[in-house]
């Protein structure tokens, strides 16, 4: 009879699992949509049915299952609501438990879960202590602090795209607040930016729909504007991040998400004003690029049920 272990990402289109060895190789990795209707009551049922599947194939012992969600999650595995499938304040841990039948069962903010993965197997291999940032449609973060996710006492640790980082913004962020960093560093923020004040004589005009990665490809090309936009990108964000580092002191910041596709541009602007407003100390934090790509979740996700 073999042993493995689950790791579940629940995201808002798709739900990505793997199946892992009990020393943590993934064996199988695979996808199921996310039904969202409903409240979302379908969305953990439809997960155990993949899972016993995948049980009854490989005719083993599930020695843990871990899970990523989008929403703050406290230490106990409570869901503090999570608006994107209708989901309440309910315990979901006991939930996969009580399905299942797997005592093993532990939940995290998906972010904070991701951030674990980088660090096991990622961008952040060789660092127990790292900030993972997540650059998408919005703007995410996950705090590891010697090998343990930083959750806070409210599941909202790592929160770092609602900083407060432009006094004077008039539009309204995502959260309700003014001003916050995912609304000048996610992509969203970055075409924001862009189409504010675009010149006439950037390569932009020429783009039938702006994305973050044309403004990036037009800074490398030398577009004047383009290079604006990306330096003050750079400034948000470095600056932000050297804010979280006077605070957590991690060892390393890793930048993953679609954003993160630029490459050596972003971590060169990123860095260049990291190290300008962070203090002696704090200088020499390494920034990398994250590697595990889509597969952040599993990993972390099994990364929790695997090393207690």
């Amino acid at each position: 009879m073999a042993s493995f272990y689950i790791g579940v990402d629940v995201g808002g289109t798709t739900i990505k699992m793997g199946i892992f060895s009990d020393i943590g190789e993934l064996l199988e990795k695979w996808e199921i949509p996310t039904r969202t209707e409903e409240e979302g009551k379908n969305i953990l049922p439809d997960i155990v049915d993949s899972i016993e599947e995948k049980r009854a194939v490989y005719g083993g012992n599930i020695l843990g299952i871990g899970m990523g969600i989008p929403g703050p999650m406290t230490d106990d595995g409570v869901v503090l609501k999570c608006a994107n499938f209708g989901w309440g304040v309910f315990n979901v841990k006991n939930a996969v438990a009580d399905l299942t039948g797997v005592g093993n069962v532990k939940v995290g903010n998906d972010a904070n879960v991701a951030a674990l993965g980088e660090m096991w197997k990622g961008g952040g291999c060789g660092y127990d202590s790292i900030v993972m940032v997540t650059l998408g449609t919005g703007c995410g973060g996950g705090i590891i602090y010697h090998g343990k996710v930083l959750t806070g006492s409210k599941g909202a640790g790592g929160e770092i795209g609602h900083i407060k980082v432009e006094a004077n913004e008039t539009e309204t962020c995502g959260c309700g607040n003014k001003g916050c960093l995912e609304q000048y560093v996610s992509a969203v923020g970055i075409v924001r930016m862009a189409k504010k004040n675009l010149r006439e004589d950037s390569c932009l005009n020429q783009c039938e729909e702006i994305t973050a990665k044309d403004v990036f490809d037009g800074a490398r090309e030398g577009d004047a504007y383009c290079l604006e936009i990306v330096e003050r990108f750079g400034k948000y964000l470095g600056t932000a991040l050297s804010d979280v580092a006077h605070v957590v002191d991690p060892e390393a910041f890793v930048i993953g998400g679609g954003v993160s596709a630029a490459g050596q541009i972003l971590i060169d602007v990123v860095e260049k004003y990291y190290r300008e407003n962070a203090m002696y100390a704090l200088k020499d934090t390494r920034f990398h690029l994250a590697k595990l790509g889509n597969d952040a979740g599993i990993y972390g996700a099994v990364r929790m049920v695997l090393f207690k």
